[in-house]
């Protein structure tokens, strides 16, 4: 490590991670999968306009499986998921962003398509099994609301739906024998992780004749897998956690290993998987308790063991073959990237990212915290300023930055993220909170929020950083608070209900409760049922609880970020927002990223707007920011 050689201001710390490095470093990963003797992996390219690529190594370069322009990303329930898989052969399915049909491309030719032209219809999830391939497909009708069903995708075009008759579908599964289909289901108002049934039915002919709900009803089922012809194992929750489960058609459920930790999380995008079966009758898993672990069950020695990885949080297992694992995450000291895991041996192998370019003495080190809050104990991730080259002045606190995740039932796991670097090197603490809402911690921590969306994550997210304030680790001056999303929504509240945060980032943020209600699309149209209230009767909750309801309680500066194509939380929230503020004469700008959707994906825009929020709190907080464009607020 590089002896200190200066004493700068926090803040304005010279640091060698720029927005560009910081937008390359961790590659977004989509999925992973053994092919024949290659590993292929869905990657987001953010110098190619964000689209999805195929991708895999030889001779020990990246190439492209899936040339551009085209983008293997689907739009199912809007945040798509399991969009491509492979094939015997080295063929690729996937589907097209541009149209949502689901195109083959076999080795040498071009890609041909095995779905209608029709634009009504979406297709996600994508598994091969036994030579069959299975999707989730959303059917789009005017201004119907869209209809879910499981359809088997025939290589030669044919298309056969398999099972309906719910609201949303997840997670086919294909006996062993090709009689019978596992799947998950679940209906409005309740979200998966809330109430799902796993079910299981009869094929005849290709199509479920009938099906009997096997577990779920009150507890949220996730992720079935055969492990013969007539026994399951899955993941559920009715005891509080998410843990596996084996179920024999016909005989009660047993669980698999129990343990205080969770193997789930919600099904916000299709094809996540957090465990796998091995032939040998293992079962690979991530648990979760905050931070994210890998183990290796063994249910007929009864044996549990952890196996030493980089990993962190956003762990998916994507793919096995014997003893062999790829696993996708982000790392404790590395950005996100894709691992090869040999469970017998133990040995890690990096296959794409899981590192940093600017050295391992640059990247802070998580430190879990628990405060106590008005609602019970809160957990949060703090990442001290961290820079091997300067350091202080012995009398003056660090600045702060409170990062409010999305969902906002998601969870945050101890990763040191390049973003999260980018602010600690230059002397910006950053604290990480997992308020109560929550997934991670299980289901009663979960169901903090229910009906409290607003206020229990507010109040979470404000003892937090008073408690680090208090502690002397950070100056409660020099407070800030951002988020997207979900998260933005709480950045908003925080600023109009607390004053503990002396300025705001909100990116795409939900601002009015009831325009929400009436703009969301159809996965999330009823989320709001359970975390404020179902409509018309709470109405007035909707009101008093939105920000823009009370517009003259705005009083600190804010940066608001939004991506114009944004179906999920449309512009016209941002730009109500704005609007206030500037009715209020409050310092504030506002950036509109064309070609962005929910979530930014280019990389230009990402270099920009990292830039933009590290300038603000910059302006703000009154400390130099080296190496980045002037901001100018309105």
């Amino acid at each position: 490590m590089e002896a200190v050689t200066d004493t700068l201001p926090y803040g304005s710390w010279p640091s060698p991670i720029s927005a560009e490095s910081a937008a390359a470093a961790a590659p977004r990963i989509d999925g992973a999968q053994f092919v024949a003797d290659e590993i292929w992996w869905g990657e987001q390219v953010p110098e190619e306009g964000g689209r999805t690529s195929v991708r895999t190594v030889r001779s020990g370069v990246v190439v492209d499986v899936l040339p551009a322009p085209w983008n293997a990303r689907s739009r199912v329930h809007e945040y798509g998921g399991g969009s491509w898989t492979a094939v015997e052969g080295g063929i690729l399915l996937f589907v097209e962003k541009s149209d949502q049909r689901v195109w083959m491309l076999r080795p040498g030719t071009a890609p041909a398509p095995l779905t209608p032209a029709d634009a009504g219809m979406r297709f996600g999830g994508l598994s091969w099994q036994q030579g069959r391939l299975f999707a989730v497909r959303e059917t789009h009708d005017g201004g119907a609301v869209p209809a879910r069903s499981i359809v088997e995708i025939s290589l030669d075009g044919s298309l056969r739906e398999v099972v309906a008759g719910s609201d949303f579908v997840a997670h086919p599964a294909l006996s062993p024998d090709g009689e019978r289909l596992a799947w998950i289901a679940w209906n409005h108002p309740n979200m998966a992780w809330d109430a799902a049934e796993l079910r299981v039915g009869g094929l005849d002919d290709g199509v479920v004749s009938a099906w009997t709900t096997i577990a779920g009803g009150a507890s949220a089922p996730l992720q079935p897998v055969w492990v013969s012809t007539d026994e399951l194992v899955y993941a559920d929750d009715p005891t509080g956690r998410w843990n596996l489960w084996r179920l024999q058609l016909g005989h009660d459920p047993q669980p698999v290993a129990p343990a205080d930790a969770d193997t789930g999380g919600g099904i916000w995008v299709l094809g996540t998987r957090w465990f796998a079966t091995l032939d040998d009758g293992r079962i690979v898993a991530v648990r979760t308790q905050g931070a994210d672990e890998i183990v290796v069950v063994d249910p007929v020695a009864g044996g549990i063991r952890s196996i030493v990885t980089p990993l962190a949080t956003g762990a998916s297992i994507d793919d096995v073959r014997g003893a062999e694992v790829l696993v996708s995450g982000s790392g404790r000291t590395a950005p996100g990237g894709l691992w090869r895991i040999d469970l017998d041996s133990g040995a890690v192998e990096a296959v794409r990212g899981g590192d940093v370019p600017w050295g391992d003495e640059w990247m802070p080190q998580a430190r879990a915290l628990t405060v106590d809050g008005e609602h019970g104990p809160v957990h949060a991730f703090a990442y001290p300023p961290t820079n091997p080259r300067v350091r202080a002045d012995g009398g003056e606190l660090a600045p702060y930055v409170v990062f409010v995740h999305g969902g906002p039932t998601a969870h945050v796991g101890g990763a040191a993220s390049a973003r999260i670097a980018y602010l600690t090197s230059r002397g910006i603490g950053v604290l990480d909170v997992n308020y109560g809402g929550s997934s991670g911690y299980g289901r009663a921590y979960r169901e903090r929020l229910q009906g409290q969306w607003g206020i229990v994550d507010v109040d979470d997210v404000a003892s937090v950083a008073r408690g680090v304030a208090d502690a002397g680790l950070a100056d409660p001056e020099r407070m800030a608070i951002a988020g997207g999303s979900a998260g933005g929504w709480t950045v908003l509240c925080a600023l109009t209900r607390t004053d503990v945060f002396r300025a705001g980032i909100s990116r795409y943020g939900v601002a009015d409760l009831m325009r929400l209600a009436e703009d969301t699309h159809d996965f999330e149209a009823r989320y709001l049922d359970g975390l404020v209230g179902p409509l018309p009767e709470a109405a007035d909750v909707y009101r008093e609880r939105s920000p823009l309801s009370r517009l003259d309680a705005f009083r600190a500066p804010l940066l608001i970020q939004q991506g114009a194509e944004d179906e999920v939380v449309p512009p016209s929230q941002s730009e109500a927002v704005r609007d206030a503020l500037a009715s209020n004469g409050i310092p504030h700008a506002y950036v509109l990223y064309a070609g962005e959707g929910h979530g930014f994906r280019r990389k230009e825009t990402i270099i920009d707007a990292i830039e933009k929020e590290y300038a603000f709190l910059g302006l703000v907080f009154g400390f130099a920011t080296p190496g980045v464009p002037e901001l100018t607020l309105d």
